[in-house]
């Protein structure tokens, strides 16, 4: 049996989130009081008690989904054996601190500073993203390499599933074009801006010198990146694909599919609700075994 870890992104927070961990447990909780004092404000009493609207905010959400990941695979204690983990976007901060790869203080302060760069990024400049289906990755990447303007492939889902992001003149054009070329959908999402995009450069200049001010080590296993969709557990790769990442387009599905073809037989989802990536993960091979840890 080989298990991969996989570790959720921005949009799988939900009410009441790490509430039960923090009642339950003491090593849970003592991580929850040092992560309100690292961040400076109580983000354990937004999550616990925070309506939906306060969880989206970026600045709130980023830190609650790494929090909530993290601690639940520390609580696994012995338990916790990967021979390989990726995470979604942000999630790769949380499977790299689980892995060993950066402590946990140093994780959660440049998720805080990551959400800060974002969200600044995204008030820079009206931009979005779509969720493109039914049409073939190829088709979406030479439809967006005609547009004027900045719009790109930004997450490489699933099979069948691409999001595009960029300036909202040229992601609304693209939608329409892609439409007209077969996609069954094209849909504008909720999001602040245009994640892992050119738009995102100036948050990507900000995390750098924090990324390079950070102690990386060797994690325990190998990580997948969302850059290349490589494996790797050199520090230096590793840090550099981490600062990549703002701009660079989440390869997803080209994980998934290098974790198959590498021998993962088992996936554990961990955090958020559970389901996301597993459900990813089921358009590759539905008959992957694959639970929430």
């Amino acid at each position: 049996m080989k298990k991969a870890y996989v570790f959720p992104g921005q949009a799988s927070q939900f009410e009441g989130m790490g509430k039960d961990l923090y009642e339950n447990s003491s090593l849970a909780k003592d991580l929850f009081e040092q992560a309100n004092e690292i961040l400076g404000y109580r983000i354990s009493d937004i999550m616990f008690t925070g309506t939906a609207e306060d969880l989206k905010q970026t600045r709130v959400t980023q830190p609650s989904v790494f929090l909530h990941s993290v601690i639940k695979a520390k609580l696994a204690g012995d338990a916790f054996q990967p021979d390989c983990v990726a995470g979604h976007s942000l999630g790769e901060f949380s499977a790299l601190v689980a892995a060993g790869g950066i402590s946990f203080e140093d994780g959660l302060r440049l998720v805080q500073k990551r959400a800060f760069a974002m969200q600044k990024a995204c008030e820079a400049e009206p931009s979005t993203m779509a969720a493109i289906l039914g049409l073939a990755d190829e088709k979406i990447e030479q439809i967006c390499a005609e547009i004027e303007g900045v719009v790109v492939p930004a997450n490489y889902n699933s099979p069948g599933q691409l999001v595009i992001s960029g300036s909202v003149a040229a992601v609304t054009e693209a939608c329409e074009r892609l439409k007209a070329a077969g996609a069954k959908r094209a849909l504008v999402l909720p999001v602040g801006g245009a994640f892992h995009s050119p738009l995102m450069k100036p948050a990507e200049d900000e995390l750098r010198e924090a990324i390079e001010n950070t102690e990386f080590k060797e994690p325990i296993c190998w990580l997948y990146q969302n850059v290349d969709a490589g494996k790797h557990r050199s520090p230096s790769v590793i840090r550099e694909n981490l600062i990549q990442q703002l701009t660079a387009p989440v390869r997803w599905t080209q994980i998934m599919r290098g974790m198959l073809e590498d021998g993962v037989t088992n996936v554990y989802e961990v955090g958020g609700n559970g389901k996301t990536l597993r459900g990813m993960f089921a358009q590759v091979d539905r008959n992957l075994a694959t639970e929430a840890l």
